[in-house]
């Protein structure tokens, strides 16, 4: 184990583990740890059913997780709590929950933070409830425009699911007898949506074909109950919350570049919030000032140091892709390698994880 510096402002000590994808350069005083490739942990999926990782988002870990965990396994010894402060769909923290290990899962937008919700603070079995309510909403039948297809339908999605999902958006708000049913319900409705559209995975466009007409379904979440009675999720910035929080494990994948996830899944976004916002453009985006990330911005610098100076942890994971600099400056990343380092060096010791990785 590295030898750990003490902190400047007072918090535990640190050791830095960092994994830093792609093109991080190492100072002369830092070296890569290159490890291999290690297969991806495959999973049935029972028929009616979808798990934590059938979803599709920019930036998601799944295919990294034995990465991720060879070096937890490595560098951090026993750990009784993990925090996934940029959560996203979850599959991060789902990898590390147990009954041993209590799961901290934050989200800035609502439509991750229901879901997070659902597989990580559904403390008993709900299912029977659950699956009636399901098989109810797929036996709808709706013939009629609502705010959902009025806005979306035969762009996005074909009329009759663009219909269909607008009134089972509704009837998730009317049948729900509690908060925990209605994350399950929308979580579920969220996933289903995300196969029926029309796009390439996110929102910013969709495509001029039409050709995704499988009609909505709704499946049940594949929920471990037995391992979430410790677990906590929020929906804050992560800034706010690192203030309030404490973990063995802080892991830290913020966005890379200047594309905001807001914009790419304000429709996603529209839907489990439910306010029925005027929407403009072509993709007809509603308002997301509440939902934007310092991560995007020119101040995403002093907002990652903030974090780190902020951390209370025994370790730091950080995934950061520094791609290379592109003619597209939207896609360039916001945070230089060598702030990165300068920053990271204040709290503890760093070592540089790599694995070559295609999303």
């Amino acid at each position: 184990m590295e030898k750990v510096k003490k902190s400047n402002n007072h918090k535990e000590n640190y050791n830095l583990q960092t994994v830093l994808l792609n093109a991080i350069k190492p100072t002369s005083d830092l070296t890569v740890n290159r490890i291999n490739s290690y297969p991806i942990t495959k999973h049935r999926i029972e028929q009616g059913y979808f798990q934590i990782q059938n979803r599709r988002y920019l930036g998601n870990k799944y295919k990294l997780l034995e990465f991720i965990q060879e070096i937890i396994n490595l560098k951090c010894d026993k750990i009784d709590s993990f925090c996934d402060i940029f959560g996203g769909t979850g599959v991060v923290g789902n990898k590390f929950n147990s009954k041993e290990v209590k799961i901290i899962s934050n989200d800035l937008l609502n439509t991750n933070y229901v879901c997070l919700k659902t597989f990580f603070e559904t403390k008993v079995n709900i299912q029977l409830g659950i699956s009636k309510k399901i098989d109810y909403l797929n036996s709808l039948e709706v013939i009629t425009d609502n705010y959902f297809s009025e806005n979306f339908g035969n762009t996005f999605f074909t009329i009759e699911n663009a219909r269909k999902i607008g009134f089972i958006r509704e009837e998730i708000d009317r049948i729900s007898e509690n908060e925990e049913e209605k994350n399950i319900l929308l979580c579920s409705l969220i996933y289903s949506v995300d196969k029926t559209a029309n796009t390439v995975g996110h929102y910013d466009a969709f495509r001029k074909k039409l050709d995704a007409i499988k009609p909505i379904r709704l499946l049940i979440p594949n929920i471990n109950f037995s391992k979430n009675q410790n677990n906590k999720v929020f929906n804050e910035d992560a800034n706010s919350l690192i203030r309030k929080i404490t973990c063995d494990v802080l892991y830290i994948d913020p966005p890379y570049n200047s594309r905001q996830y807001s914009d790419a899944y304000h429709l996603l976004e529209n839907l489990a919030e439910w306010k029925k916002p005027k929407v403009e453009g072509i993709a007809k985006k509603m308002d997301r000032t509440h939902i934007k990330s310092a991560y995007c911005l020119k101040n995403a610098t002093q907002a990652f140091e903030d974090l780190i100076m902020n951390a209370n942890c025994k370790h730091i994971l950080l995934s950061y892709n520094n791609t290379a600099k592109t003619k597209d400056d939207r896609s360039n990343a916001r945070i230089e390698d060598k702030d990165i380092i300068r920053i990271l060096k204040q709290r503890g010791s760093i070592e540089i994880f790599e694995k070559e990785y295609r999303q």
